[in-house]
């Protein structure tokens, strides 16, 4: 597979097979992930995998946080918004309503969109999970560099024939994450990742989500009259 070709055949995996993954695979793609570009080379990324009980064990956890109610907010950590501007709200609730209309959850129904949204912490049954971090006194041009970590990381994977899905859903409860993996309290949560091969059979990986129009995003200048 062509890096073109693993570009435009990533997407957000939201069912796995339990088909393992071996630890060479694994070293594998986050060898050529550490290839990816930051300023001045400062590489100001960690990345943590898990499997097995300890992968479990979070689960475990973060389940129980999560149906007490004690789930954390993600404009605590800087990471989203308290309001979204009405183009990125737009989009959001696209995707979204594209999802849970594939799986039959219809607006208004709590229960239902509270059971998708727990599958998160399951790693979408996925295997592997991974948990980028970055050191906590860096900025938000650090922030940047570690995104095209973990970008490079996701097409690193599909060249090799796996899939994966970033998950922002982990910010809200972090305590075991730190825990269970020993991450030291100078570093904060980037994204967290499932990482497996895709169920092709699960309704919910037919969804590739909409990409806005290169003409509405693209700025050009000194290139004369089209």
């Amino acid at each position: 597979m062509d890096v073109l070709e693993a570009i435009m055949s990533r997407k957000s995996i939201r069912a796995f097979t339990d088909q393992p993954v071996s630890k060479e695979t694994i070293d594998k793609i986050l060898e050529i992930s550490q290839r990816a570009p930051s300023g001045t080379n400062t590489q100001p990324w960690h990345v943590y995998v898990c499997t097995g009980e300890v992968r479990q064990a979070i689960t475990d956890d973060v389940l129980a946080l999560a149906a007490a109610g004690k789930a954390g907010k993600y404009e605590d950590h800087d990471y989203y918004p308290p309001v979204w501007n009405d183009i990125h709200r737009d989009r959001r609730r696209g995707v979204g309503w594209g999802l849970y209309g594939l799986l039959g959850i219809k607006k208004g129904d709590r229960e239902g969109s509270a059971r998708q949204g727990a599958r998160n912490f399951k790693f979408f049954d996925a295997p592997i999970g991974i948990f980028i971090t970055t050191d906590a006194y860096l900025s938000r041009g650090n922030w940047a560099d570690t995104g095209m970590y973990i970008q490079t990381l996701m097409l690193a994977a599909r060249g090799m024939g796996l899939d994966t899905c970033p998950q922002a859903a982990w910010i809200q409860f972090q305590e075991p994450v730190f825990r269970h993996l020993g991450i030291p309290d100078d570093q904060v949560l980037v994204s967290g990742m499932a990482l497996g091969y895709a169920d092709d059979d699960a309704i919910e990986n037919t969804l590739v989500s909409d990409r806005e129009d290169v003409a509405n995003v693209a700025h050009f200048r000194g290139f004369g009259p089209s």
